[in-house]
């Protein structure tokens, strides 16, 4: 989740996509990857200068359109990553039952160190995914969130800005990705 969901979120989206198709093959469909905005500018397509960048990472935004942040997306999802922790604030002001699935993206991949390396335990990769999500919850009080846990935003900035963020994204996604992706779900 981002603001106008046609830089961060939507990078987030695109490459999150490529990277899962790649290393899991037709298993990827079985995880879903959306994002959206709190503002969204719905419908557009990606800021060309992210986009650029995304295609500099080796994915297309290919028929990408920006939707809105709805009550439905955080309350259903497994894992909500935001952008911002403003972006969090205001998932958990649409569902705030979702606290315990809900981290802004860099908080997330500076919690992944704090878990044990083993497997969560699960009959099937969703159980495991969620233990996986829970864990990461539990250790978010041995943890303290600042601001660099926000990622920033580019919008109106030239493209170096956007290669920053583009790189500050790909730094904390890929190692989440990975860590599901190591779960496992069915080939």
């Amino acid at each position: 989740m981002c603001t106008g969901n046609i830089c961060r979120s939507a990078l987030a989206e695109r490459l999150g996509r490529a990277y899962l198709n790649e290393v899991l093959g037709d298993a990827a469909a079985q995880l879903r990857l959306t994002s959206a905005g709190t503002r969204a500018v719905v419908g557009s397509g990606m800021h060309p200068h992210s986009a650029l960048v995304l295609a500099g990472f080796g994915a297309q935004e290919g028929d990408f359109r920006a939707q809105q942040l709805t009550e439905a997306q955080p309350a259903q999802a497994d894992l909500v990553l935001t952008m911002t922790r403003s972006h969090r604030r205001d998932v958990l002001a649409l569902a705030p039952r979702g606290l315990g699935h809900t981290f802004t993206l860099r908080e997330a991949a500076a919690l992944l160190p704090l878990l044990p390396d083993d497997d969560p335990p699960g009959a099937n990769f969703a159980e495991r995914a969620r233990t996986l999500v829970a864990a990461l919850a539990s250790a978010r009080s041995h943890r303290q969130g600042g601001e660099d846990d926000d990622v920033r935003d580019p919008i109106g900035h030239p493209v170096d800005v956007h290669e920053e963020v583009g790189e500050a994204i790909v730094e904390a996604l890929l190692p989440i990705l990975r860590r599901l992706a190591d779960l496992k779900p069915l080939r």
